[in-house]
């Protein structure tokens, strides 16, 4: 499984501890990381002068634009999104078709959601409760997400009709959703553009499967 990690700017700072974390979680179990994630803190105050191109201030509204692009043009197959709360992050992804987001804050979230709702982000909160070995249940939420194949249902005897509703609510967000291009191209182009870091690029360049989205993503850096 490939698996992207997506954080927004007030938590820039923890980047490197939760990556490192994720990495050296899941690669022991056949999975690959990237870090996608707004990954530089800054130095000066929060005002618009701090921000560069390649480190513009990402807010939980870019991680859903990235979160989107990335799952649809299957560059990955899990995202761990992440903001304060984690609330924002979830409501962003959430928009979006083709996007299942779960809320996560102890190993036992990561396991239920992944064996019931079967979907394909989790979205954590990195400062709320972000404490004392706050990487300890890093460690143990991401052991439990993805130590064992998903979808196997909790109980396990209601794993079919869990399976099945999950299938439905994808099926349900694609039919009253409009489609992912269709949408972004309704957005803020500078927003969108913003979304377009070094990071983002380089985690969907190096596995996209959909060239529809590569030519758009390709159409927006050119911008």
């Amino acid at each position: 499984m490939k698996i992207a990690l997506l954080n927004e700017f007030s938590q820039a700072p923890k980047n490197d501890l939760i990556f490192k974390t994720l990495k050296d979680t899941v690669t022991p179990l056949g999975h690959t990381v990237f870090n996608a994630a707004m990954s530089k803190p800054l130095q000066d105050n929060d005002v618009p002068e701090a921000y560069t191109k390649d480190n513009p201030r990402l807010t939980y509204l870019h991680l859903g634009i990235q979160a989107a692009l990335l799952l649809n043009a299957k560059a990955v197959d899990f995202i761990i999104a992440g903001c304060g709360t984690g609330q924002g992050a979830l409501m962003s992804l959430n928009a979006y078709p083709g996007v299942v987001c779960g809320y996560c804050i102890e190993p036992a979230d990561a396991y239920l959601y992944l064996q019931i709702n079967n979907g394909n982000a989790l979205s954590i909160p990195f400062a709320k409760g972000f404490g004392w070995g706050a990487e300890v249940n890093l460690h143990n939420i991401f052991q439990s997400a993805f130590s064992s194949p998903s979808g196997l249902g909790y109980p396990k005897e209601r794993k079919e009709s869990q399976n099945k509703n999950a299938e439905l609510l994808l099926d349900v967000k694609g039919r009253i959703a409009k489609p992912l291009l269709t949408a972004l191209a309704d957005l803020d182009p500078a927003m969108v553009k913003e979304a377009m870091t070094p990071n983002f690029l380089n985690c969907f360049y190096a596995g996209y499967q959909d060239e529809a989205i590569k030519q758009y993503v390709d159409q927006v850096v050119a911008s």
